[in-house]
């Protein structure tokens, strides 16, 4: 939970904004303010979800405009993104999952370590703990959860020489959440916490050795330039989503509800399709093979993950991210775990 140093902080953000001229207008019911993913995350934001908000009454079928801005130009932090919801400075914002998990654990449901080693297993963990999670926002963060979607699998970039997961001991590994820092413990590497802006100078200065992210937002970013090697185990689907100020959403008219849920549904199917699309294409970017056509042709080694690798990543769900995660979330929310054992765990090995 926020120190009261951070709340404070946060008040004082938002009565800036406010001053500078940045408070919704008086035509408040036609517009909607909204955060987008940080312009630095690469061709999600700029091909899909840009474009959705930039006609946002053809995108849903409404009389509304968004007001857009990348969540990287506004001055807040992505952490923060759930209280500055909550306070209806936003309308809706594409939300961090990862990064909010601090105020809220039991996101961190949806994407455990090891829980989605693939696209198709993604999906069935969203539409099982979506709920869940949804309704825990809106009770704790006057949020309604419109959808939820991947940046894809989340890999590994070193610039030491790696040729296994075991060769992580001593090194520093950037992380974006709790449950992979539990993880890259497990395997003798030191998880450091940092944005995804701070990542690429992190390494350049050797802040850390290696870094987790996706494919693609890393060849966006350009974190080839600054390492070596690349691994493409998925610890994760880094999952994403949309929300929106309960208040903003109750006072729609049930028809317009539908229509926005609709819209965001689309969407939602539109980035699982292309975040696909954009994993495939940016492995082959990343190590210089063709065809390379989203993406910057780089000459990374690519670093076959080995079969214990893979058995490592198998069982992490039960030995370590589960287990990790139950304590942490369960003290905050006391149903976290048994929703989650009564809907995504319910066909697994426990």
């Amino acid at each position: 939970l926020p120190t009261q140093r951070e709340t404070m902080k946060l008040n004082h953000i938002l009565s800036a904004i406010a001053l500078c001229g940045l408070a919704l207008p008086a035509t408040a019911e036609t517009t909607m303010r909204v955060m987008g993913q940080p312009a630095a995350t690469g061709l999600i934001q700029k091909n899909v979800e840009g474009p959705f908000f930039a006609d946002f009454a053809a995108s849903t079928g409404l009389d509304i405009k968004a007001e857009f801005q990348p969540a990287d130009v506004t001055g807040i932090k992505d952490t923060e993104q759930l209280r500055v919801l909550k306070s209806g400075l936003f309308d809706i914002i594409s939300l961090r999952l990862s990064q909010v998990s601090r105020d809220e654990p039991t996101i961190l449901g949806l994407d455990l370590v090891g829980l989605n080693p693939d696209y198709e297993s993604g999906k069935k963990t969203v539409a099982a703990f979506k709920p869940v999670v949804d309704a825990r926002l809106q009770e704790q963060f006057n949020t309604k959860l419109l959808g939820v979607w991947p940046f894809g699998p989340q890999v590994l970039f070193c610039k030491p020489e790696i040729s296994s997961l075991a060769d992580l001991k001593g090194l520093k590994v950037r992380v974006y959440d709790q449950n992979l820092a539990n993880f890259v413990s497990l395997v003798g590497g030191t998880p450091v916490p940092l944005s995804f802006g701070d990542v690429q100078q992190s390494l350049a200065r050797g802040v850390v050795d290696c870094a987790i992210t996706g494919p693609s937002s890393a060849n966006s970013a350009g974190w080839p330039e600054v390492t070596s090697y690349m691994m493409p185990i998925a610890f994760q689907l880094a999952m994403n989503g949309y929300g929106m100020n309960l208040d903003k959403w109750n006072a729609l008219s049930s028809e317009d509800q539908g229509k926005m849920q609709a819209a965001f549904d689309t969407l939602t199917d539109d980035i699982w399709a292309y975040s696909e699309e954009l994993f495939v294409d940016a492995v082959k970017c990343n190590v210089g093979q063709q065809p390379c056509e989203t993406g910057t042709l780089y000459d990374l080694t690519l670093v076959e993950a080995t079969e214990a690798d893979k058995a490592l990543i198998g069982t992490a769900v039960t030995d370590v991210s589960f287990p990790a995660w139950k304590e942490i979330c369960d003290a905050t929310n006391p149903a976290c775990s048994s929703s989650w054992m009564e809907t995504v765990g319910v066909d697994k090995d426990f």
